[in-house]
């Protein structure tokens, strides 16, 4: 294989601060760049990355007068790109993640488990469909999971 990966995916927001201040405080990105560009179509174009993992960023762009970041569709009626999905380090941090969307209504307590992975899904604050996943430390050599498959480790007992 010649790559190593995503590089970034390039998304819409009107309100880039929100946007910001969610992935640094569930995530700890980091914001490494903010830029104005020209605009397309003659409105200014706000131009940041947050830096999401150790080769992955999201390139952020708030174009004046662009509606696209209300538009929010079901499940792979979304256009090209559906969804996207971050890879937590490790279970401890996957669990971090996932209660600190909980706790600001960003996610339900529900894990999935795919047998390899775990995921748990998002909306982030523009209602754009994420999700973050884990290496299953639970997997069972070979087997696969469709989805909709609970995760035992965080089933209520």
């Amino acid at each position: 294989m010649l790559t190593s990966g995503f590089n970034h995916v390039a998304i819409l927001t009107n309100d880039t601060e929100r946007l910001h201040a969610f992935y640094e405080e569930v995530f700890g990105a980091e914001v490494t760049r903010e830029v104005a560009e020209p605009g397309v179509g003659g409105g200014p174009v706000r131009m940041s990355i947050i830096h999401v993992g150790p080769n992955a960023e999201l390139n952020v762009f708030q174009v004046e007068g662009n509606t696209e970041a209300d538009r929010q569709t079901p499940m792979f009626g979304r256009g090209r790109i559906d969804h996207l999905a971050l890879q937590a380090a490790s279970i401890e941090d996957f669990d971090t993640i996932r209660d600190r969307l909980m706790a600001r209504g960003a996610a339900d307590d529900f894990v999935t488990d795919f047998g390899p992975i775990l995921s748990v899904f998002f909306r982030d604050p523009d209602g754009l469909e994420c999700e973050v996943c884990v290496l299953n430390p639970d997997a069972v050599s070979g087997a696969m999971n469709p989805p909709g498959t609970p995760a035992k480790r965080y089933q209520k007992t």
